[in-house]
């Protein structure tokens, strides 16, 4: 968490190419966080997120991840589709890079 945190001082997010959301604006980690943990729908069809800290998405529906209260740096991603949580980096550098160059495909 202390990473995203220092990221979002300098930078309040990294856009990609054609406007993606490599890792999210503060406001926007905010604002889809509650969304995903006061929608009644969701509530109803995922397991709670409450460890989750949604930082990004794989433009496809699938929501990227640090987890909260716990003192690892690691990376996962929640498929929207069958409520998994993947393990996907040990860090959010490693998230960036191996995103950026493939080696994360969701």
């Amino acid at each position: 968490m202390t990473d995203l945190a220092a990221l979002l001082r300098e930078s309040n997010g990294v856009e990609g190419e054609y406007g993606a959301g490599l890792i999210w604006s503060a406001e926007r980690i905010v604002s889809e966080n509650r969304a995903c943990r006061t929608d009644s729908g969701f509530a109803a069809l995922y397991m709670p997120f409450d460890l989750l800290i949604f930082f990004a998405d794989a433009g496809n529906g699938d929501l990227f991840a640090l987890l909260s209260g716990l003192r690892r740096p690691d990376v996962f991603v929640w498929d929207h589709e069958n409520d998994s949580r993947t393990w996907v980096a040990p860090s959010l550098a490693k998230y960036l890079e191996w995103w950026l160059t493939g080696r994360i495909t969701v």
